[in-house]
């Protein structure tokens, strides 16, 4: 026994820098099991498993080190399971019951661009007249339809519309994203649109919303200053405000992978603090005597430091740019506190704090891709420093080399991330970072910078002018990416399991130290076995019974050409099928053996079922049918549906099911279909 523990020991002690990074990931790991849950953990077990957790807490401070790991272990995943359960609770609110039409009054807090390419706001203070007080939403998103050139919509300001509002749906198929869950951490109880008219009732008050209506100012001035397309693209990138980038621009961006330069992460936080550090640090070391008196390296990580949390301010303080600001910001402390500023240690703390304020991040893809690429940037230059490669290069091929590991590194590293959530993969977006992104950082950013700086003085339209050059060549650049000849390649949409498993081969790969790593080799198999494994469903079935998918030969056949279209072209891309709703609609055959009653006229036909047959309806069907049913009833109660054959028989899976009890998708108990074949 001694002799295990000093074997241990002495693996412990090999990997130094490495266990606060894995104690990061305990905590990740309580919070994930939270999200895995199917029932709601009562407060008291939320409470006992903190008290728990701060018992090995203590623990761990009193025993040897091979036992405070283990303390460690199993003290940090009851405090994520805590925190994310608290967090849970604290963001609770009112969702609307049923479905709403009428007059809806609130506050502008959030200004955005819909699926659809239309004008999204999100409200608070909402007032919807026919409704208890009780059971108003706290927060409700409505998409703006129709005529609606009465409105200029700014932060802050009420207005009034006549809207149809419902409860944020659940996923479209079982295991799917849950965007019911989403907007819960959101505060959304309502999401709808309106076709009529937005009007505003009044402005915002005064002293109110100052930094998001500076914002909107910024962004006005900006794109008046630019072309449509290279404008609101500026406008994203200095104010966050993304509602004027159209959705063609957004598919190009993606097609070529640059859709990442839209969002204010951590490339557009790093190039602002590092040009607010470099020409702070540059104009104070040209002052004479300055750099031998003064701290001039630390003077200009506080500088930075202000700087990013100003940028942070004026993006308006997404859960991306705050991952980025924190991240930013550790590195900056850490160089005032003379330490390494790019250390795993450093991206670790970050983690932590983002994970504290924000558990449910865990789930975005956002967090995992940020995450993933900077853990591999961090191990890669790490790698490429200490075995001296960076030296063995001439110093005019530093700089091209840096650009071109930093641009692999990174897209291996999210690669796997974003197949799974966006279903593509970008066949040239290597290429197009390496064209693109260099440009970012060497002119637009620093001209955007300059512009902000003399917008108070009227004297932005130089920089702004040398914004838009840089701007044109990377949207030219996407262009050009997306429209090359298999430019985009379609992905299946792996199970539950494969992304955590891809995350711990990356982080074995990366913490553990020596020939240890080489474990990494089994989850990254295990992953890639069962993503190829991977056999999506032989029917789904839309949670209003609106549309219905069949699996074929050729793909997947939709019941449909129209309706339902936000389920349809989820189900294609979870599929990996290319094809749009109209293209899955003339697949679909009039011999299948699933009867979809979409409209009046199909149930006026519908004339029974066999037992080999399924039958789907948005109409109440006769009992005791002989087939597979489901009727508005039952999915009401199920939600999405999909069936799988098994033998004679079917298996079925329901969202409901999926999902369990939760607090932001607390149901009836589903009953399921009815039918003679529902028992087989």
């Amino acid at each position: 026994m001694a002799r295990i523990e000093a074997r241990l020991e002495a693996w412990l002690g090999r990997q130094t820098g490495a266990l606060f990074p894995w104690a990061v990931v305990a905590f990740a790991s309580g919070i994930g099991f939270y999200f895995a849950l199917r029932v709601e953990p009562p407060i008291p077990v939320l409470v006992a498993a903190a008290c728990l957790g701060a018992l090995g807490l203590v623990t761990a401070s009193r025993v040897p080190p091979v036992l405070a790991v283990l303390a460690l272990a199993m003290s940090l995943p009851l405090f994520g399971l805590s925190v994310a359960g608290a967090r849970a609770h604290l963001v609770a609110g009112p969702l609307i019951e049923g479905r709403y039409y009428g007059p809806v009054e609130g506050r502008v807090v959030g200004i955005d661009r819909s699926a659809s390419d239309k004008m999204r706001l999100t409200l608070d203070r909402v007032a919807l007249p026919w409704m208890p007080r009780e059971a108003v939403p706290r927060r409700v998103r409505i998409s703006l339809h129709g005529d609606q050139r009465w409105i200029d919509p700014k932060p802050g300001s009420l207005v009034i519309l006549t809207g149809h509002l419902s409860a944020p749906n659940g996923p479209v198929e079982p295991g799917g994203f849950d965007f019911r869950r989403h907007a819960w951490f959101l505060g959304i109880g309502g999401v709808g649109y309106t076709r009529s008219p937005a009007l505003a009732l009044a402005p915002a008050e005064p002293g109110s919303f100052r930094i998001a209506r500076l914002r909107h100012a910024i962004s006005n001035r900006v794109r008046a200053a630019m072309p449509e397309t290279s404008g609101a693209v500026a406008a994203a990138l200095l104010s966050g405000d993304r509602s004027a980038i159209e959705a063609g621009t957004t598919e190009a961006l993606r097609a070529s992978n640059l859709a990442h330069l839209l969002a204010i992460s951590g490339l557009h936080m790093g190039l602002v603090t590092g040009i607010v550090f470099a020409a702070l640090r540059l104009a104070l070391v040209l002052l004479p005597g300055l750099g031998l008196v003064w701290p001039v390296k630390k003077i200009a990580a506080g500088g930075a430091l202000l700087a990013g949390a100003g940028y942070l301010a004026l993006s308006g303080g997404n859960v991306a740019t705050e991952r980025a600001f924190v991240m930013v910001a550790v590195m900056l402390l850490a160089v005032l506190a003379d330490r390494r500023a790019l250390s795993l240690r450093s991206v670790a703390l970050a983690g932590l704090v983002v994970l504290l304020l924000r558990p449910e991040a865990l789930l975005s893809p956002g967090f995992q891709m940020s995450f993933a690429a900077t853990t591999a940037l961090v191990a890669a230059f790490a790698l490429w420093r200490d075995t001296g490669m960076e030296r063995r290069l001439p110093p005019l091929l530093r700089g091209a080399a840096a650009v071109v590991i930093s641009s692999a590194v990174a897209g291996a590293a999210t690669a796997p991330f974003a197949m799974a959530h966006f279903n593509q993969v970008a066949h040239y977006g290597l290429l197009a970072n390496l064209l693109a992104v260099p440009l970012m950082g060497a002119l637009v950013m620093p001209a955007g910078l300059i512009a902000l700086a003399l917008m108070p003085f009227g004297l932005e339209a130089l920089p702004l002018w040398v914004m838009r050059l840089g701007l044109d060549w990377i949207l030219g650049v996407a262009d050009w990416a997306a429209a090359l000849p298999g430019a985009v390649g379609k992905v299946v949409a792996p199970s539950g399991a494969v992304l955590p498993l891809v995350a711990l081969a990356g982080l074995i790969a990366v913490l553990v130290a020596g020939r240890g790593r080489l474990v990494a080799l089994g989850p990254a198999a295990l992953a890639g076995l069962m993503w190829w494994q991977t056999e999506r469903p032989w029917l789904l079935i839309d949670a209003n019974g609106a549309l219905v998918g069949e699996m074929t030969a050729v793909g997947r056949a939709l019941s449909r050409e129209r309706g339902a279209g936000f389920a349809a072209g989820l189900w294609l891309e979870n599929d990996g099928d290319p094809a749009d709703q109209v293209q899955a609609a003339a697949r679909w055959l009039q011999e299948t053996a699933v009867i979809h009653i979409a409209d009046k006229k199909g149930e006026a036909a519908f004339g029974g079922c066999s037992d080999q047959e399924i039958v789907v309806s948005r109409y109440t069907l006769p009992p005791d049918l002989p087939c597979l049913a489901f009727g508005p009833e039952e999915l009401a109660a199920t939600g999405a549906v999909a069936v799988a054959r098994r033998g004679q028989g079917f298996l079925i899976r329901t969202v409901a099911d999926q999902t369990g009890r939760r607090i932001w998708a607390d149901r009836i108990e589903p009953h399921g279909p009815s039918g003679h074949a529902a028992r087989q």
